[in-house]
């Protein structure tokens, strides 16, 4: 396995930096950057795999509390609702502070938490409109091993940034104008040489390939004038990568290198938020505006629909495992369906709401909901199985990352008025044949 902190030093105790002069994304001189992350980190939105399914040999806790099985917590300043990035020993986030006025990433020590950087990416005024839920951190940022990726809402428009592993701000480049309704969360998607974004929204958005070395756009399409909130995702199916949007009414596939238009039909919603995943043959897309939606849609462009219900999987993705597609409800039911058919195999009202995605670790399903419980359920397509139901903060609007045998979350705590956002390290700090 590769390990890239092997090569490079540590810019530990840099604190807040102001954001450095930005190259121009015209610089063709950047020579083609490697893809080089372990099987083992979370280097990207829903995991190595981007299926939510964590990396192979992983045995994360199953029980915690404010007190057991905390390796660490970190306060995070200001609000964000975008997950951690894992790459070997750094932890990124997301996050934006009203006080200050700024968007930020930070860069914690994955193993005491400790911040080893942040680095100011946009300054204020932050935008104000959108859904009570939103922030103006709702990306998780993507990290190929060298630089890290982040998305913004800055001023009316959406851009893309590419910091260094010490923090330092190499290119920055519009993507589109935006028009806010309910916020923006996409998150990047790397892809070889390059890094996908998009951004739908009733302005007129786009989905775009920025160069990893120079920010330029390598290819571009115009988006439908809708509010939209899902991300990019490169998923192999029916035997070839394929670069899916989802929202605005439509079902897109691109060659995620070209940007050709491998297939597109009239499906979904308008409004999506969960990203899609796929069994190989199938890709499965979720919405919840105007209409509720789960469909399996065949990935070789014949634009036939396998299956369809109208379940209101609105917000946290799916994940399928072993032919079964999981899904949580948003008003929190957990469901089953053979992923062939979409015969339901099982359902299990949990409680509660949901906003945070599915995470697969060791055979479990994690279901984060937005209390701060978690709901530990077994993969298994014939029944439900409880295996445990943990409490952590009192808001978790976002999905955790699983690696390196540990889970990172982000929580937030109410106390005597006041919300404090805390990135949690779990791991087996108890002995695990105990739990």
């Amino acid at each position: 396995m590769k390990s890239l902190f092997l090569l490079l030093t540590t810019a530990a105790g840099l604190g807040v930096l102001s954001a450095p002069a930005t190259s121009s994304a015209a610089d063709t001189r950047a020579k083609p950057l490697p893809i080089d992350v372990s099987p083992s980190d979370w280097p990207w939105w829903r995991g190595p795999t981007r299926s939510g399914i964590a990396p192979e040999n992983q045995k994360p806790p199953v029980t915690w509390s404010e007190k057991k099985n905390v390796v660490w917590k970190y306060a995070v300043p200001g609000r964000g609702h975008g997950s951690p990035t894992i790459v070997g020993r750094r932890v990124f986030l997301a996050t934006a502070d009203r006080s200050s006025q700024t968007q930020s990433v930070l860069c914690l020590d994955r193993d005491s938490g400790r911040r080893l950087w942040q680095t100011i990416v946009q300054r204020g005024p932050l935008e104000t409109r959108g859904n009570k839920k939103s922030t103006q951190a709702s990306c998780t940022p993507a990290c190929d091993g060298t630089r890290v990726y982040v998305n913004f809402l800055h001023n009316g428009s959406i851009f893309t940034t590419a910091l260094d592993l010490n923090g330092q701000k190499i290119w920055q480049t519009k993507i589109t104008t935006y028009q806010t309704h309910q916020g923006f969360s996409s998150s990047p998607a790397i892809y070889k040489q390059l890094v996908l974004v998009s951004a739908d929204t009733r302005a007129g958005g786009a989905v775009a390939a920025l160069d990893r070395g120079t920010g330029k756009i390598v290819w571009k399409h115009s988006r439908p004038r809708k509010a939209n909130y899902t991300s990019p995702i490169v998923l192999t199916a029916a035997g070839r990568d394929q670069a899916v949007m989802v929202g605005t009414n439509l079902v897109a596939s691109f060659d995620p290198l070209s940007g050709k238009k491998l297939w597109e039909i009239d499906g979904a919603t308008t409004e999506c938020v969960t990203s899609v995943v796929t069994d190989g043959q199938r890709i499965f897309t979720s919405g919840g505006y105007p209409r509720n939606h789960v469909s399996a849609i065949n990935a070789d462009g014949s634009g036939k629909v396998a299956w369809a219900n109208t379940q209101r999987v609105y917000v946290p993705s799916m994940l399928v495992h072993a032919g079964t597609l999981y899904a949580v409800l948003d008003a929190g039911v957990a469901t089953a369906w053979h992923s062939a058919t979409g015969r339901t195999l099982w359902k299990k009202r949990l409680g509660g709401t949901f906003s945070g995605s599915l995470v697969l670790a060791n055979g479990n399903i994690y279901a984060t909901d937005e209390s701060g419980r978690t709901h530990i359920f077994q993969a298994n397509p014939k029944s439900f199985q409880l295996i445990a139901t943990n409490k952590l903060g009192d808001e978790v609007l976002t999905s955790a990352a699983i690696c390196h045998n540990r889970v990172f979350q982000r929580v937030a705590v109410q106390s005597k008025g006041k919300r404090q956002e805390w990135l949690y390290c779990l791991g087996h700090t108890a002995d695990p044949k105990k739990e």
